[in-house]
């Protein structure tokens, strides 16, 4: 695998823009520039990404000497920003939604594989040590029969009356906000670490705040599933951005004939192990973690391990992938797109009275 020294850019100068700035650092790569949201905002996204200098536009930064570019904007822009990037010959690191329909989403992944580019979605809750633990331990068998998924993921910070953000109209962020926002995290996590498929899905939508700040709100803040697997496993899902007192909590449970398992992603250095006869709580730890662990964990036992670490090693997978290497369980627009006619099925269930649906395969 070569060792050389990647050069990015980042269009995005916001939260995760930052994120991903310091990801890409931490990686080792150069960011070599940043583009705001106006040209008037390129020296304040490039100090926010730790980029050595602001771009105007983004003519500007795709003309300059890069290898990857990190699209971090809001959502209806994802499509236009990542076919630009992928015509000029650079990989591409694009905030999920990858895009805000089917057809973009697929477009984007076909125009991906054509161009021989690498394309990344930061689906990161799947480099959680304990995650990949998880995994392993399904795949070897140790759940037995998986009999349910079950789970949620749950926000606070629109909960208020007055509580505003670009997501939440649909002509920016696109015709689902709460599913296509943290559902998404949450079936990709399911179908990752089960190897398992959702095949067909039930959905209902609920709009809390019919009005933010005098303006009609088109887009849902929670929405219930029940949806079964191409397996035939049953399983339940909720989701809200609208849930006091719960800041970011994403759970999944597995359960099993022999065992069940627990992850919580607000307290992500243990996995919870049900059995019949007696459960167990495992602590992450390096000396004891499988192989696919070990590989993602970054500090040793004892030492917190969290969100950022999680979105540290995504990068680091994706930029080996540029470099190279096939990183395992790398999300990549495919995964975009697969998440894409997850959340098409969701609103197109909640529009027909919670019809059953089947999630189109790619």
């Amino acid at each position: 695998m070569s060792t050389k020294r990647l050069r990015v850019g980042i269009v995005g100068g916001g939260f995760m823009g930052q994120v991903h700035g310091r990801s890409a650092l931490v990686s080792g790569a150069t960011v070599v520039g940043a583009v705001g949201s106006s040209p008037a905002r390129a020296e304040a996204a490039a100090e926010a990404t730790g980029a050595e200098r602001g771009f105007a536009t983004l003519d500007e930064l795709l003309a300059a000497d890069i290898d990857v570019v990190h699209i971090c904007t809001p959502n209806n822009t994802h499509r236009d920003v990542a076919l630009k990037a992928l015509e000029a010959g650079k990989h591409v690191v694009c905030e999920k939604p990858l895009a805000t329909s089917v057809q973009d989403a697929t477009g984007l992944h076909a125009a991906a594989v054509e161009a021989g580019l690498v394309g990344a979605v930061p689906f990161v809750y799947r480099y959680h040590p304990m995650v990949r633990e998880l995994s392993t331990r399904i795949a070897a068998g140790d759940a037995g029969v998986i009999t349910s998924l079950h789970g949620s993921y749950l926000q606070d910070w629109l909960a208020g009356a007055d509580d505003q953000n670009w997501r939440v109209d649909d002509t920016t962020g696109g015709p689902s906000r709460t599913f296509a926002d943290i559902g998404s995290h949450w079936c990709d996590l399911t179908e990752f670490v089960t190897g398992d498929r959702i095949a067909a899905i039930s959905a209902q939508l609920r709009t809390v705040r019919a009005q933010r700040g005098g303006v009609d709100v088109r887009t849902e803040d929670l929405a219930t599933a029940q949806f079964r697997t191409e397996a035939g496993v049953v399983g339940t899902i909720v989701v809200s951005q609208v849930a006091a007192g719960r800041k970011n909590r994403l759970y999944l449970e597995v359960s099993g004939t022999e065992s069940s398992f627990g992850f919580d992603q607000e307290d992500p250095d243990r996995l919870w192990v049900g059995r019949r006869t007696a459960s167990q709580l495992l602590t992450r730890d390096p000396e004891t973690l499988s192989p696919p662990a070990a590989r993602v964990n970054r500090l040793p036992a004892g030492h917190a391990q969290g969100y950022q670490d999680a979105f540290d090693s995504f990068v680091a997978d994706s930029y080996a992938a540029v470099l190279g290497d096939r990183p395992d369980g790398l999300p990549d627009f495919a995964a975009g797109a697969r998440s894409a006619r997850v959340v098409d099925a969701v609103l197109r269930s909640a529009a027909d009275d919670s019809a059953w649906i089947p999630v189109e395969n790619s």
